[in-house]
Formats: structure tokens, C-alpha cells, sequence
């Protein structure tokens, strides 16, 4: 049962051939028995998740339908769940209960599906590896010396490792993507308000997109119809009409303008990964694409721009958690000041607090112009030139990341190195535009992610474009030894 997708385990509720609990059950024992390896879950909520799945069985037998009814996921550890405990993968969070859902909790649950746990992150999100969490690193599945992957790296993993057939996961600057690249996945990064963010605790809150990350782009359609729509309560949220994206995943590939931007192949790249690639621009011209080399030219100035803006905002963001009315607070406070020092200093790990000093920093009087305005200015510039190649193309297509996944612990001591992973990805929340992330080989038994984008609230275009590229390859069919 472990080895189903969300598409065959809708088929198989439908067909009667097991039920929502009885699914459960086998892979509640499948996180207990193997997550101790992972680390991918923070929490589990086995008596929520019974709960559900029963009152789905129930929907089922009174003539209910719907792909997600009775549909195991987990939730990353920053979508508030009443009730339950939303870290944040923080100490400062660490007793925090949520008072309330946020939306894509809601909806997913009034769609029928079981929430086994939260899993794993980096801290308040920071992060490209799952290694500054609190509750300790993830785990890769494919190789357990090596990072799953962040922010999202808690549901990459326990996805990978088929504890579940998918997640939910947040990306600010490639944490969907990324993951998925790392641990052979199908992560879709919406567009900037296609997915509410109320109820998600912010990291940098114009960068911040949850998403859908699964073994296939099906399973991501039927996720993302789940978690995709208006929200009145996020003043962010887009209304624009939700299409049916698995009904649009069969459309024929004959005709697709396929940009590849040079700059994406320089001394960067892993030459592997590249061959990779360019393996999958042949695997799509196949199935009738059109390809042709495109610029992205301000590329090259989006790394240092996100990490002026996306540290800024959570500077901002983050001043909320200051001893005070949630959280973490210190013992024997001397006095307030006292209080806001040490409930912050001892909550925070490195990670976060060397962002919120680099955002204050940025903020700061006599520097907003020269740092914070400027990288707002290059932002603009990063969306023009998407722009431009869009009047050209129909989705843009390269490497996910430069390099496979890194060994547990090599880039602790280097931060930028672990920043400078980010470089593919970053542009596409610069921009706020749509992204993907699919299986499309191995390096050294590690698994390599190729990345799609789109115009703005053209999701189900990469999820047809994925789709056609799987029914023609095998990649995303590879299960990690043991698992």
C-alpha cells in the first residue's frame, strides 16, 4: 500500500479494495517504524489521523467522491493546525499550540484528507538543508549521509522515503524545489497568491508560496487542486478561477515553445547535471517541444537581491516572537529589555538570527536605500527579463540546482556556499512566477531535478508539461534502497 500515489490510492477507495483506515494504520507503522532514520516528522497526530480517516470511510459510504477523501498527507510544521504543535522547527516555538487552521489546512481537510503529522524544516524556513532545525537534521532517503534538502526537507524525505504519498510544503526562495530535486519528487511552487497564506507562519511574506510536493506531477495536480483558490482573509491572495489541473495534464506537448536560458550553463553547473538536462530538452523535443536558447541577463544579481529582501522582511516578521504573549520565554527576566534579549537570543538558532541582523541591518536608517531599495529595483528588473522571455516561450526549463545533494554537515561552516545553491530558483519568487521541479536522472546515486517555469497562474502548463515527460520516463518511478 506504501508504494501507491494519491491518483492510485483515490482509484483504489473508489474501488473498495481497502479503506481510508486501514491505509492509515499501515502507514502510521511505516513512519514508526522507519522515520527514526529520517527525522522527517516533528509531530504525529495518529489520533486526528484515525478520526479523519474514519469519518472519510463514512463520506465514501454515503456516495461522497473526491480525489483527496480519505488521502493520507502531513503537513509542514509552519501550516498552523488547531490544537496541534506548529513549530516552525524552533525552540522559540516549541509549546506553541495553534489557536485556529490556516486556510490550506482547512481546505484540505474539508476535502476529505488525513493529516498524519507536521514534518520537519529548517527553522522559521531559513535555510537550504534541514540542518538548522531544532529538533535536528533530516535525513536523504537515497543516501543517509547526505541533506534531504530545505526548507521543506521534513516532507521531501518521509515523501521519498513513501511514508506518504505527498505533503504539503512552502517555498520563499526554491524550499519546494529544491527538496524535490534532492529526493527524485515532483514539487510544484505556485504562483505568488494562488495559494492563501493565511495561517502559515511568514518567513519573508512576498516571497513566501506554499505548494504540493509528490512522486508525480498527477499526485501535485490533485494536491494543488486541494490547496489552490481566493482567500478573503489573505490580503495577498489572488481571485483568479481555480482550472481543473488534472484534466489539463493529458494535452499534447506538439508546438511548445521550450526556452533554455544560456546563462543557466556556466562554470557552476555540475557538468553532469548539465548533460542531465539537456537529456530531458531531448526526451520533450521528442513529444513535439520546440526549444531555443533564451537570456535571463540580470540572472547574476538575483542571489545578493533576495538576500537583502528576503532577511529584511523576516526581520520584520520575526520581531513578533519576543518573549512576550507566545513562545519561548526565559527564566527570571531582569526586566523587559532582559526579557526580549535572552527569550530571543536562547529561542533563535544561528541560522535565524544571523538573517534577522542582516534584514535589521538592511533596514536600517541610512542603509534602506543603498541595500533594501536597490534590491527591490533588481527584483523589478529579474521580472522584465521573465517577461520578455515569455513573449517569446511558453515555459523556460533548466537545472533545479547547480550541484546534487551535499554530505550532512559540509556546508555548515559556509553559509553563502549553501546561498549560492539557491541560484536557479530564487528568480521565480523574486518574480512571483510558477515553478517546477522534476525528477530527471542521478549523479552518483544521488537524484537530479530539472525545473520548468511559466507565465503567471500557469501552473497546470507545467504540470502538463511534467506529466507528458514521466508517461515517457522512469525517473520518478525510482524508490531509494530500503525504503
Amino acid at each position: 500500500m506504501h508504494q501507491l500515489t494519491l491518483a492510485e490510492i483515490a482509484r483504489g477507495l473508489a474501488d473498495k479494495k481497502f479503506s481510508s483506515e486501514e491505509l492509515t494504520k499501515v502507514l502510521l507503522a511505516r513512519i514508526a517504524q522507519l522515520d527514526p532514520q529520517l527525522n522527517s516528522f516533528i509531530s504525529l497526530t495518529e489520533d486526528l489521523a484515525l478520526q479523519q480517516a474514519k469519518s472519510a470511510d463514512v463520506r465514501r459510504a454515503n456516495g461522497e467522491s473526491g480525489a483527496l477523501l480519505g488521502a493520507p498527507i502531513a503537513h509542514k510544521d509552519l501550516f498552523c493546525t488547531q490544537g496541534i504543535r506548529t513549530s516552525c522547527g524552533s525552540k522559540m516555538l516549541d509549546n506553541f499550540k495553534a489557536p485556529y487552521d490556516a486556510t490550506v489546512v482547512a481546505k484540505l481537510a474539508a476535502a476529505g484528507a488525513v493529516t498524519l503529522g507536521k514534518t520537519n524544516m529548517d527553522e522559521f524556513a531559513m535555510g537550504s538543508a534541514n540542518e538548522s532545525s531544532y529538533y535536528g537534521a533530516v535525513k536523504n532517503p537515497w543516501n543517509l549521509e547526505h541533506v534531504p534538502g530545505g526548507s521543506s526537507g521534513g516532507s521531501a524525505a518521509a515523501v521519498a522515503a513513501r511514508l506518504l504519498p505527498a505533503a504539503t510544503a512552502t517555498d520563499t526562495g526554491g524550499s519546494i524545489r529544491q527538496p524535490a530535486a534532492f529526493t527524485n519528487l515532483t514539487g510544484l511552487k505556485p504562483t505568488y497568491g494562488r495559494v492563501s497564506r493565511w495561517g502559515m507562519i511568514a518567513y519573508a511574506s512576498s516571497l513566501d508560496q506554499g505548494g504540493p510536493l509528490a512522486r508525480t506531477a498527477e499526485d501535485c495536480a490533485i494536491l494543488l487542486q486541494g490547496m489552490a483558490g481566493f482567500d478573503p482573509k489573505d490580503s495577498t491572495s489572488i481571485d483568479e478561477p481555480v482550472p481543473d489541473y488534472s484534466a489539463g495534464l493529458n494535452g499534447s506537448l506538439q508546438g511548445l515553445r521550450i526556452g533554455v536560458p544560456k546563462e543557466y550553463f556556466s562554470a557552476g553547473l555540475d557538468p553532469r547535471i548539465a548533460e542531465l538536462i539537456h537529456n530531458s530538452v531531448k526526451e520533450l523535443e521528442k513529444l513535439g517541444a520546440v526549444v531555443k536558447e533564451i537570456s535571463l541577463p540580470n540572472m547574476q544579481h538575483a542571489i545578493p537581491a533576495y538576500y537583502v529582501i528576503a532577511p529584511a522582511e523576516a526581520s520584520s516578521n520575526l520581531s513578533r516572537f519576543d518573549g512576550v504573549r507566545f513562545g519561548y520565554r526565559c527564566e527570571n527576566p531582569k526586566d523587559l529589555t532582559d526579557l526580549y534579549k535572552r527569550s530571543r537570543g536562547e529561542g533563535f538558532g544561528p541560522e535565524v538570527q544571523r538573517r534577522i541582523m542582516v534584514g535589521a541591518y538592511a533596514l536600517s536608517a541610512g542603509y534602506y536605500d543603498a541595500y533594501y531599495l536597490k534590491a527591490q529595483k533588481i527584483r523589478r528588473l529579474v521580472k522584465n527579463d521573465f517577461m520578455a522571455a515569455f513573449n517569446e516561450v511558453d515555459i523556460i526549463l533548466g537545472p533545479t540546482t547547480p550541484n546534487p545533494a551535499w554530505k550532512l554537515g559540509a556546508k555548515n561552516s559556509d553559509p553563502v556556499a549553501a546561498y549560492l545553491e539557491d541560484v536557479y530558483t530564487i528568480t521565480a519568487n523574486l518574480a512571483g512566477l510558477p515553478g517546477l521541479s522534476m525528477p530527471a536522472g542521478f549523479v552518483d546515486g544521488l537524484p537530479v531535478g530539472v525545473q520548468l517555469l511559466a507565465p503567471y497562474f500557469q501552473e497546470g502548463r507545467l504540470l502538463n508539461v511534467a506529466h507528458q515527460y514521466q508517461l515517457n520516463t522512469d525517473w520518478h518511478t525510482r524508490t531509494p534502497t530500503g525504503f
